[in-house]
C-alpha cells in the first residue's frame, strides 16, 4: 500500500521546521520498501544569501539532510512501534557522492529505498534527481528512538 503526505502530515513525524524542513511532500510511500518525496528549491531560501550570492547552489549537505528526512519518513511507515513520536537521528553516512549542482527553481526527488533493519536502526540507499538526472546519493543510516 502506498501513501502521500502533504507538509502538515510530514510535520506529524518530523521535529523539524522552517527553515530546517527539507521535504515538501511524499509522492509515494511504500512501507518497509521505498518513499519518494519532494522538495521543491526556491530563490528566497535563506542560505542562498551565502551560498553563494553570485551562483546560488542548494548545499550539499542540505541535499543529504533532505535525504535523511526522507530516510525517518520511511522507516516511520515501515514499523508499527515507530511512527509518530519518535525521533529519527542521523547515524551514518556512506557513498555520498555529488553530481550536478541543485539551483532555485529546480523540483529535488528524494528516494529513499529500504537496504536493513535492525534493532531500530535503518539503512537506505538514497538518491536526490533533478529532472531525471542524477544530483546526489549516499546510503544513510537512521536510527529511531522516543523522543
Amino acid at each position: 500500500m502506498t501513501h502521500q503526505l502533504d507538509t502538515l502530515q510530514i510535520q506529524e513525524y518530523l521535529p523539524h521546521r522552517y527553515p530546517f524542513l527539507l521535504i515538501d511532500r511524499v509522492v509515494e510511500c511504500e512501507p518497509g520498501v521505498r518513499l519518494l518525496g519532494i522538495k521543491n528549491v526556491t530563490c528566497n531560501e535563506p542560505f542562498f544569501q551565502g551560498h553563494f550570492p553570485h551562483l546560488p547552489i542548494f548545499p550539499g549537505v542540505l541535499i543529504l539532510e533532505a535525504l535523511a528526512q526522507a530516510t525517518a519518513l520511511l522507516a516511520a511507515h515501515s514499523d508499527e512501534k515507530l511512527g509518530k513520536g519518535m525521533t529519527y537521528y542521523l547515524a551514518g553516512i556512506d557513498n555520498a557522492r555529488f553530481k550536478r549542482p541543485v539551483t532555485p527553481g529546480d523540483r529535488l526527488m528524494l528516494e529513499a529505498i529500504c537496504l536493513k533493519n535492525k534493532r531500530n536502526i535503518w539503512t537506505f540507499d538514497c538518491r536526490a534527481d533533478v529532472d531525471g538526472e542524477l544530483a546526489a546519493s549516499a546510503q544513510i543510516m537512521c536510527a529511531a528512538a522516543v523522543g
